[in-house]
């Protein structure tokens, strides 16, 4: 939900990418490697990611990276290591190989959304940023173990510049193919790839405009937050998990989600976690950030809310049970 994201600043890097064209720009000319210079991530190692036994816990936290204190101590929190942590940045960032490897000797796969700001998309899909586009790719092959990444993300909704009404669907659809291909070409076998939409009904586009195709997703994600008394699972999320059910069989992550104080965080969250469980779905990633500032920036975090954090013990408890 934008109006969450961009309040939180340079924190997430929603809208850094201009900034970072510099970066692109400086690895425009790196040359390739081979692709038997690259490890190649084992099928196991993927399989345990892509197709879970159980759902998967994530987890969004300010101050990430470079600690990862803050994922710990949410850990801590709700009694259960986080096997996702969320990352936003933009087009010219490097891969953040080390704090990679931190989360991987934690037990932790990082999911990195990757936007690309005011940058035109369909330069993207030409080519222009290629330079940089390999680079980062290589940068995930060296790494050795599987990441989840997205580009683009809740594309259906008006709130951003790479979003409906802005540019192109069409222009999306090619740069995102654009991108996959290139990944698959310097080998970054790891990359699992998160096209990810926002739960909004209104002010949204069709789904099936900005679909990629089978061959270029491999989950769903889905954000999506409880604002109101009146917000339950099947409120905000029934519709387009029916929705994209109707496009493909790919596994649906919850991949942003929050229940602020506002629309009863504790007694929501039972809901929740039965709906995931109900729907099958991958998991959920938590949007741990205290907000406060109206409907829509209210205070999503757990920790210092003794029944929310009761309640969402006991959810995920449940939840893991839940064989996918």
């Amino acid at each position: 939900m934008s109006r969450i994201r961009l309040a939180l600043g340079a924190s997430t890097a929603i809208v850094a990418a201009p900034a970072l064209l510099v970066g692109a720009l400086a690895l425009m000319h790196a040359e390739s490697p081979t692709i038997a210079e690259v490890p190649t991530v084992s099928a196991a190692a993927l399989a345990a990611i892509e197709k879970p036994v159980h759902p998967l816990l994530g987890v969004f936290e300010l101050g990430v990276p470079p600690s990862y204190a803050p994922v710990s101590k949410f850990g801590e929190a709700v009694r259960h290591s986080p096997a996702l942590v969320l990352l936003f940045t933009g087009v010219g960032s490097r891969f953040p190989s080390a704090y990679a490897q931190e989360a991987h000797s934690h037990g932790a796969t990082l999911l990195i959304q990757i936007n690309p700001g005011t940058i035109p998309l369909r330069e993207v899909a030409s080519g222009a940023y290629d330079g940089w586009l390999r680079g980062y790719a290589r940068q995930v092959a060296r790494f050795g173990h599987p990441v989840i990444i997205g580009f683009g993300h809740e594309m259906n909704g008006h709130w951003y510049p790479w979003g409906y009404t802005h540019q192109p669907a069409s222009a999306f659809v090619a740069a995102w193919r654009h991108i996959v291909t290139v990944f698959r070409h310097e080998g970054a076998n790891g990359a699992i790839w998160l096209w990810t939409i926002s739960h909004h009904i209104k002010y949204t586009a069709p789904l099936r405009t900005y679909w990629p195709g089978a061959h270029y997703v491999d989950w769903v994600g889905i954000d999506g937050y409880y604002f109101r008394r009146s917000d339950n699972f099947r409120r905000v999320f029934g519709h387009k998990i029916r929705q994209v059910r109707a496009l493909t069989h790919d596994p649906i992550l919850l991949s942003e989600v929050g229940v602020g104080q506002v629309a009863g965080q504790a007694g929501k969250l039972p809901g929740l976690f039965a709906g995931i469980a109900r729907d099958h779905l991958a998991g959920i990633v938590w949007f741990d950030v205290a907000q406060h500032g109206g409907i829509y920036k209210q205070d999503w975090r757990l920790e210092g809310h003794r029944a929310a954090l009761r309640a969402f013990r006991r959810g995920l408890a449940g939840m893991m049970t839940h064989r996918g």
